[in-house]
């Protein structure tokens, strides 16, 4: 069975079911690359540049297509190889990577359909018979009673751990993300004391402050460091990206001073950006992509990296339904995942193209046991979900402001 033709599918939706986090984001957009063959068989990968900037997706498949038509999927590392040589110059990091992703893992969900096989079992044999997941909240939505509200409604959806942003967020006054060490530390350790106590001394919570993607309210070492010292007392799993991607020593130094896990890692991509931060020993927790980070084969790579410096992953997944079944293959494929993240109360962009292969029993996902990623992508779906310029999300700046 040989490759014929590659094709981009772009789609936008509702981001999701959830009425808490869609007070601060109401549509997704998404990029999907099918791989089409002279068989009765399709690919289906999904890139997570589709989120952020779509309209750049089909040009770089384009770019890619002629190196795949006319090959089978009996070396995806090598057709791997292939497409990231051919774009050296500016496919070593960065977009180039992510497109390709999306590519490498459309490839693998049609060599696990011709094989009859999941994609983790593919890719390495899972040392898991169950994986603990937690449902990922975005921002902390004020004032408390409705935090409250928040939190109760993941875990009654079965959840046993739960992630929100750092700061808080109330439609009325805005964003509040206080940049002092003593204002910021204040903040996050009484609404972590706060949600300890709603939740119980058991359940797994964790804090993101998004300083990844945030231009005029960073925190500094010196912040992050006050903010991870107030937080020891409330046994959290895990504090992410508490300091921007061009920091590794930052946060090399970060993690050395304090108890509670940093983790971090969701910006990066190909082994060669995350060698860096991997040998500084930046994170406790590395977070790989696997619609992201260059490739499932990539994820691997990060995988084994932070494995050989005692460290665990944690899967980053908010793509959308291909990139959460990518995410959750590799996690079960990578034996140093510790968790996987989930999104909650998700919309017809993660239900439709799931399509019932996701099983979640008693806070943790069982192995997808469907031939591939378990994923579709019908005529039906592109008619239902069409695509909207300018729906992909991005930093709001003068001159570009996020509406959506």
């Amino acid at each position: 069975m040989k490759i014929t033709d590659l094709r981009t599918t772009l789609l936008t939706g509702p981001c999701t079911n959830d009425p808490f986090l869609s007070e601060a984001r109401r549509l997704r957009s998404a990029a999907f690359i099918e791989v089409i063959t002279d068989g009765p068989q399709v690919g289906i990968g999904e890139t997570y540049a589709g989120y952020f900037c779509p309209e750049t997706v089909p040009a770089i498949v384009e770019f890619f297509k002629p190196i795949l038509i006319g090959q089978t999927v009996d070396d995806i590392p090598e057709l791997w190889r292939r497409m990231y040589h051919c774009g050296n110059f500016w496919c070593r990091v960065g977009l180039g990577t992510i497109v390709l992703n999306g590519i490498e893992a459309a490839l693998w969900d049609l060599k696990g359909k011709q094989l009859d096989q999941p994609v983790h079992a593919l890719l390495g044999n899972t040392p898991f018979d169950r994986l603990p997941c937690y449902a990922t909240g975005g921002p902390s939505n004020y004032p408390k009673d409705k935090l409250a509200r928040k939190i109760d409604h993941y875990f009654s959806l079965g959840f046993r751990g739960a992630k929100v942003g750092a700061g808080s967020f109330d439609p009325a006054t805005g964003w509040n993300l206080p940049s002092t060490p003593a204002g910021a530390a204040d903040l996050e350790a009484d609404k972590l004391a706060f949600l300890r106590a709603q939740v119980g001394p058991d359940a797994m919570l964790m804090l993101d402050a998004h300083m990844g993607n945030s231009q005029g309210m960073r925190w500094t070492v010196e912040v992050a460091t006050a903010v991870a010292q107030a937080l020891e007392p409330f046994n959290l799993f895990f504090l992410e990206e508490p300091l921007h991607y061009t920091d590794p020593w930052g946060y090399a130094e970060l993690s050395r001073s304090t108890t509670v896990p940093i983790a971090g890692g969701e910006c990066l991509t190909a082994q060669f950006e995350w060698r860096v931060f991997v040998e500084q020993d930046s994170f406790d927790i590395g977070q790989p992509d696997a619609s992201f980070t260059g490739g499932l084969g990539e994820f691997m790579a990060v995988s084994r990296m932070m494995a050989a410096h005692g460290r665990k992953i944690a899967t980053h997944a908010w793509g959308a339904g291909g990139s959460l079944m990518q995410n959750v293959h590799a996690g079960f494929a990578a034996p140093n995942t510790c968790i996987l993240e989930i999104p909650p109360d998700y919309a017809g962009l993660h239900a439709d193209i799931i399509d019932g292969g996701l099983r979640i029993e008693d806070g943790h996902v069982l192995p997808p046991d469907r031939p591939g990623l378990g994923i579709v992508l019908t005529d039906e779906i592109k008619q239902r979900y069409p695509f909207q310029p300018g729906s992909g999300e991005f930093n709001s700046v003068p001159g570009k402001i996020l509406s959506t």
